[in-house]
C-alpha cells in the first residue's frame, strides 16, 4: 500500500500530527494560501459571469511544486486545511492545482489536535463543499470589487497609500458616529439624595429616593435638592413595602471566538489580534514534555454546540474535582444564536482533565492566562447555577419615596470557578440604592434618619469603543465575520484612520474624512444594515440556498451606479478641507492637509504664506524660541514632530518634541528566534528611537529594527514577518529573512 499525502495549512500542525500518524502518512503544509486573485489588476471577469482569475502567489511557487511531486508519489491525498469555509477554499485551491496528478481528493476536518480528535477525523472523510467554497469566492470577489475600485477612487480625492473595505469602512464609520454622538452630546444635571436609615438591628443602610406621589421622581437642580433635603430632614421614615426573593445567575456558555476576544480583553487587555494568534497556537499543538497535543478546539467557532462525550467528561470532572452537588440534574444546553453558521463546536479544552495548573509549566504566561480563561468557561457551563437572597425595601417619608436593594450570595455554584469580567459600556444610574447586605426590617417599622447625603451628577456621553466592545458591536450587528475582526482592527490603525487613547479608539482627521466621503457617495452600501445582508447573503451560498453569481450581480449593479456618480461628484480633498481656524501669520483660513507624514493644517493664503501646523491642540504651551526668543509653532517632518520658531525663514530655530510611546516592554506575540524561550518585546533606544528585543535581555541579546508580525512568510516559511511602511505602499509586510525579501500586503497574508 502507499503513502497517503496529508496537506494542512501550518508547519506547526504538520509537525503536531506527523508525532500522531504513522508512516503510512506524509504530511505538509501549503503555509496558508497557496492561489489568489492578481495583485496588479482586478482579476475579475465582468462579462463572464464575475468569474475569478486565480494565480500562484509569487511566494508559493516553491510550495506548490512540492506539493505536486508529493502527490505524484502518494496513493491518496488527504486536505485538512482548517475546518471553515477559508480552509475549504484553501483546500480546494490546493486540489484544482494537483488535478493533474490524477489522484484521489479527500477531505478530513480536524477540530482538535488530539490522537483521538485525528483519528476520528481519519475515519470520517469526505468530499470538498461547493457550496462552503462557492461562499467563500463570492467573499473574495465582494473584497476584491470594493477594495479595488473604492482605493483609487480615495488616492485621487484624498491621498494616495489609503484603503477601503467593504467590512472595514462600516467598522470605521461605525467608531466616526459614535465620535460624532459624544460631540454632539449635551450632559443634563440630576442628583442623587440617599438617605442612611437605621432600623433596630445593624448595620446602617442607604436609600435612594425615587419617588414621589408613587410616580418616579428625579431631582434635576441644586435648588431643588437643598429644599426636598430640608424637608426630608422634618418627616419620619417608615419601611412601607419588603420583597424577599432568590435570584438564580446561570452560567455562560463555552467560548465562541467573538465572545473569547472580549472576555481576553476585558480580563487582560489582549488586543484580538494577539488573542487569536495565542488561541492558534493552543490549537495547533503545544509540547507538554515529549508529547505534542492541541489543548483547545478549533478557536473560529459561532456555535456554543459541544460534543456530548465532552459534556460527560466535564460532568465526571466536576464531580471529582469539586462536588457532586455543583452538578444540574441534566446536562446544561445552550442555543446557538440564529445568523450561526454551527460548523463547529464552541472552543473549549481538548481534555477538561488537562487543568491550568498541570500545564502551567509547559506554556509562556500569556498562553497560560488564555487557557486558563477557555478551561474555566467550559468547566464552568456545566456546572449549576449561582443563588443570590435578594432583598428590596421601599421607605417612605411624607410623600417621598426610598428604595434599598440588599443582595447575598447565597449558593456560588458555577462562580465557583468563573466570574465574568465586565467593561464599563454605560453609567449606572440606578432608581434603588445597591447593598451587599440589608439588616432584616418588617412593613410598618419606624427608621432613623441618620444622615441624608446630596450628590450633584451629569448624564455621560456614549463611551468611545475599545476593541472588546467594537467586536461586540461588530458581533450584534452582523457585521464580518470573528475571524476577520483583528484584521479590519489592524487595518484601520495602519492607515491612521483612528488612534487609540486609553484602549479606546479615536478617529483621526482622516479618517472622519474617508467616513464622511464614502458616505456622501455610497450612503446606501456602506452601512450596517446592507453589510449584515451581505453576510445573510454569503451564509445563504454556504447552504447552497443561492447561486453566488446572482448575489454578486445584484451587488455590483447598485455598487457601479454609485461608483460612476461618485467619480464625478466626490469631493476632492487633495487641495485641503476647509476648517474654522484662521492662519496665525496672516488671520487667513487655514485647510486641513493630509501629508505624507499625516495631517497638517495650512494657511489657504499658500504660497504667499506658508504657516503650517499641527492640526490638535495637545493642551501643550508652546515654547520661546531658543534663539530669538519669539513664539514657536508645532510642525511635522520625516522625523516626527517638533516645534519651529514662528519668524522662519529670518529665525530657524527647532525644538525636538519628545515622541510619545508605547509602553515600554510591549509584547509581539512572537517567539525569540534567538533562544526560543523569550518573547520579542518593543524597547526604546537611548535616543527614543523604536526597536524589537528578547524579553530575556541580557541573558539574550537578539533584535529586530522592525516590529515582527506573527505569520509565516508563504514564500520561505520563516516563522515571522516584519511589518514597513513606505509612502507608496503604505503598510505592508516583509520576510524577515535578508535572504528571502519577500513582501505581501497585510490583506494578503489574511
Amino acid at each position: 500500500m502507499g503513502e497517503k499525502l496529508l496537506i494542512v495549512e501550518s508547519p506547526a500542525k504538520a509537525r503536531t500530527l506527523s508525532r500522531y500518524l504513522g508512516k503510512e502518512f506524509r504530511v505538509v503544509a501549503s503555509v496558508g494560501h497557496v492561489r489568489d486573485l492578481p495583485k496588479n489588476e482586478l482579476g475579475i471577469d465582468l462579462e463572464r459571469g464575475f468569474e475569478p482569475h486565480y494565480e500562484v502567489l509569487p511566494g508559493k511557487r516553491a510550495v506548490v511544486t512540492e506539493l505536486q511531486k508529493a502527490a505524484r508519489e502518494a496513493e491518496k491525498i488527504l486536505l485538512a486545511t482548517d475546518p471553515d469555509r477559508e480552509g475549504e477554499a484553501i483546500g480546494w485551491h490546493v486540489a484544482e492545482l494537483l488535478k493533474s496528478t490524477r489522484k484521489p481528493v479527500e477531505r478530513v476536518l480536524f477540530h482538535e489536535i488530539t490522537k483521538q480528535g485525528v483519528q476520528k477525523a481519519l475515519a470520517h472523510p469526505r468530499d470538498l463543499d461547493p457550496h462552503l467554497v462557492d461562499s467563500q469566492k463570492a467573499r473574495r470577489v465582494l473584497d476584491r470589487l470594493v477594495g479595488y475600485t473604492l482605493s483609487p477612487l480615495l488616492w485621487e480625492k484624498v491621498k494616495r497609500g489609503l484603503s477601503a473595505g467593504r467590512v472595514q469602512s462600516v467598522a470605521l464609520k461605525m467608531i466616526c458616529d459614535r465620535e460624532a454622538e459624544i460631540a454632539a452630546f449635551v450632559p443634563e444635571e440630576y442628583w442623587h439624595l440617599d438617605a442612611w436609615l437605621r432600623g433596630t438591628l445593624p448595620p446602617d443602610f442607604a436609600a435612594r429616593l425615587a419617588l414621589k406621589g408613587g410616580k418616579k421622581f428625579k431631582v434635576t437642580d441644586a435648588a431643588t435638592a437643598q429644599a426636598v433635603s430640608e424637608e426630608l430632614k422634618t418627616l419620619p421614615f417608615r419601611v412601607t413595602k419588603v420583597t424577599r426573593k432568590r435570584r438564580q445567575q446561570h452560567a455562560p456558555p463555552p467560548f465562541v471566538t467573538a465572545k473569547l476576544q472580549q472576555a481576553a480583553y476585558q480580563r487582560f487587555r489582549f488586543p484580538v489580534r494577539k488573542t487569536m494568534q495565542i488561541a492558534q497556537r493552543l490549537y495547533e499543538g503545544v509540547d507538554l514534555g515529549g508529547e505534542r497535543v492541541g489543548l483547545i478546539t478549533y478557536m473560529r467557532t459561532d456555535s456554543v454546540r459541544v460534543a456530548q462525550e465532552a459534556v460527560e467528561a466535564a460532568r465526571a470532572f466536576i464531580a471529582q474535582a469539586f462536588s457532586p452537588h455543583l452538578l444540574p440534574e441534566k446536562p446544561n444546553a445552550y442555543k446557538n444564536r440564529q445568523a450561526a453558521q454551527d460548523a463547529h463546536e464552541a472552543i473549549r479544552p481538548t481534555d477538561v482533565t488537562r487543568t491550568p495548573e498541570s500545564v502551567k509549566a509547559f506554556l509562556s504566561p500569556d498562553e497560560l492566562k488564555l487557557y486558563t480563561l477557555v478551561w474555566q468557561r467550559f468547566v464552568a457551563s456545566q456546572m449549576k447555577p449561582a443563588v443570590f437572597d435578594v432583598t428590596e425595601v421601599l421607605v417612605e417619608a411624607g410623600p417621598y419615596g426610598f428604595k434599598a436593594k440588599g443582595e447575598v450570595e447565597v449558593e456560588p455554584g458555577f462562580l465557583r470557578v468563573y466570574r465574568e469580567e465586565q467593561e464599563t459600556t454605560e453609567t449606572s444610574d440606578e432608581d434603588e440604592q445597591k447593598t451587599a447586605k440589608l439588616p432584616p426590617v418588617e412593613e410598618g417599622q419606624e427608621l432613623q434618619l441618620v444622615e441624608l447625603k446630596s450628590e450633584q451628577k451629569f448624564t455621560q456621553p456614549p463611551f468611545r469603543y475599545t476593541e472588546s466592545s467594537l467586536v461586540k458591536a461588530l458581533e450584534e450587528n452582523g457585521i464580518g465575520r470573528p475571524s476577520t475582526y483583528a484584521q479590519i482592527i489592524a487595518t484601520l490603525s495602519d492607515r491612521n484612520y483612528v488612534v487609540k487613547d486609553k484602549g479606546t479608539f479615536i478617529p483621526t482627521e482622516l479618517g472622519k474624512l474617508v467616513t464622511r466621503l464614502l458616505t456622501q457617495s455610497f450612503g446606501d452600501l456602506i452601512n450596517e444594515k446592507y453589510t449584515a445582508r451581505l453576510e445573510e447573503e454569503l451564509d445563504a451560498i454556504a447552504e447552497g440556498e443561492k447561486p453566488w453569481r446572482e448575489a454578486i450581480a445584484s451587488f455590483w449593479r447598485a455598487f457601479q451606479r454609485d461608483l460612476e456618480k461618485a467619480k464625478h461628484a466626490m469631493e476632492d480633498a487633495k487641495a485641503g478641507v476647509a476648517t474654522d481656524q484662521t492662519c496665525r501669520t496672516c488671520g487667513a483660513p487655514m485647510v486641513l492637509r493630509f501629508g505624507r507624514f499625516g495631517e497638517y493644517l495650512a494657511c489657504s493664503n499658500y504660497p504667499t504664506c506658508k504657516t503650517t501646523r499641527e492640526p490638535d491642540a495637545t493642551g501643550e504651551a508652546p515654547p520661546s524660541c531658543p534663539l530669538c526668543g519669539a513664539a514657536m509653532v508645532k510642525k511635522r517632518s520625516r522625523f516626527g514632530p517638533f516645534w519651529a520658531c514662528t519668524r522662519y525663514p529670518e529665525c530657524k530655530g527647532t525644538q525636538r518634541i519628545a515622541a510619545k510611546t508605547a509602553s515600554p516592554n510591549t509584547p509581539s506575540g512572537v517567539r525569540c528566534p534567538q533562544c526560543g524561550e523569550g518573547e520579542l518585546v518593543e524597547k526604546r533606544s537611548k535616543r527614543g528611537r523604536s526597536f524589537w528585543g528578547c524579553s530575556r535581555y541580557p541573558a539574550c541579546t537578539f533584535t529586530l529594527p522592525a516590529k515582527p508580525v506573527n505569520h509565516t512568510c508563504p514564500a520561505c516559511g520563516a516563522p515571522f514577518m516584519l511589518e514597513k511602511k513606505s509612502v507608496r505602499r503604505g503598510v505592508y509586510l516583509q520576510c524577515a529573512q535578508k535572504t528571502c525579501g519577500h513582501t505581501a500586503s497585510p490583506e494578503e497574508t489574511g
